[in-house]
């Protein structure tokens, strides 16, 4: 059996691909290139984890494939992450990468080229159960990824192996030390690559203009000036500008909502503000990996972020729509952000929340 192991240049992949040469798969490489950071702005560390992910490649002896989606990148992901934060939303590319690119274009560059599997360094289960395959929560609760994979499907699950499913992260460091693997001690990678380490409004202002408008609080005052709604998230704290007010105490400020129509960002004071707390949002649609029966409303468990706790909630289904509601009010509900649902460890699917 071939399989096509993404390596990334960190420790994850690095170990999936010697775990597959272990159990006697015929196993190569692909580094994928998802970003052209010809603008003469280091955003990334591309040509460092391509250098990482050959290095291990040679240590394993084995094929490494270099390909190049940017093309692909900037035209189903980042176009649309540009399109969603005009629109006041709040998009998260890493689940529109795992859709559009590594669950898609490289699957497909994977299967003509005569492989049988795609393999990936995620922290996430395949379950199969009664001959359909359905995606589970990892070993490692704390590093599980399920979160960023709601968006698969069936046939791509099918063909995908996720070797950590049953290790934690101390393992797997344990294991790349143990075969002498050269990123062992490598940092995991944080945030966006195409953002890197810089400030998100420092790179946003690449590609979106300021348009500054009022900030209102909740009690409809005007305290300061914003830079663009763009720029802003609900439940942002930093970056507003505000503080010292006449009249206020010093409790901090958070971003409550925005009016797109008026170019208005709303404010209001304490991390326990009720107008940050909701119990309720809609969903226009849902990719489902495995569809519940939405004949009558139904309990499961959802998280509107990574790294939350599984929130128990009701899903109703009317007409094309799905309203959600929680057991406990949720702070700072975000459209653009991905709501996906659990029931025990499976993953059940998700989709974007486009009103709260």
């Amino acid at each position: 059996m071939k399989v096509l192991v993404g390596m990334s240049g960190g420790v994850d992949s690095s170990v999936s691909a010697a775990l597959l040469l272990d159990k006697g798969y015929q196993v190569e490489g692909a580094f994928m290139k998802n970003w052209e950071d010809d603008d003469g702005t280091p955003l990334c560390t591309a040509k460092e984890d391509f250098m990482d992910a050959a290095k291990v490649a040679d240590q394993l002896n084995i094929k490494l494939h270099h390909v190049n989606f940017s093309k692909e990148y900037k035209s189903k992901v980042f176009e649309k992450f540009l399109k969603d934060l005009e629109k006041g939303k709040t998009p998260n590319p890493d689940i529109l990468c795992n859709q559009f690119i590594k669950f898609n274009e490289f699957y497909n560059y994977a299967i003509a080229n005569k492989f049988d599997f795609i393999a990936t360094g995620h922290y996430a289960k395949i379950k199969n159960i009664s001959g359909l395959n359905y995606l589970a929560k990892a070993k490692d609760q704390t590093k599980d990824q399920t979160y960023f994979l709601c968006n698969i499907n069936q046939e791509v699950l099918e063909k995908t192996m996720f070797p950590l499913s049953e290790l934690t992260k101390k393992e797997v460091r344990e294991i790349a030390k143990s075969k002498k693997l050269s990123t062992f001690e490598k940092k995991d990678s944080t945030g966006i690559c195409f953002i890197g380490e810089r400030p998100f409004p420092s790179f946003l202002e690449n590609y979106i203009n300021d348009q500054p408008g009022k900030i209102i609080c909740d009690e409809g005052k005007e305290v300061g000036l914003h830079r663009g709604l763009s720029f802003y998230t609900l439940g942002q704290r930093q970056g507003l500008g505000i503080g010292g007010l006449k009249n206020y105490d010093e409790r901090p400020w958070y971003v409550i909502d925005k009016n797109l129509s008026k170019n208005i960002l709303i404010v209001a004071q304490g991390n326990d503000n009720d107008n940050l707390f909701e119990t309720k949002l809609s969903v226009n649609s849902i990719n489902w990996i495995f569809k519940p029966d939405l004949s009558k409303s139904i309990k499961l468990k959802a998280k509107i972020r990574y790294r939350q706790d599984d929130q128990e909630c009701i899903l109703s289904k009317k007409d094309n729509c799905y309203s959600v509601e929680f057991k406990k009010p949720q702070r700072a509900i975000t459209p653009g952000q991905s709501i996906v649902f659990y029931q025990n460890d499976l993953c059940l699917g998700g989709g974007e929340i486009y009103k709260s």
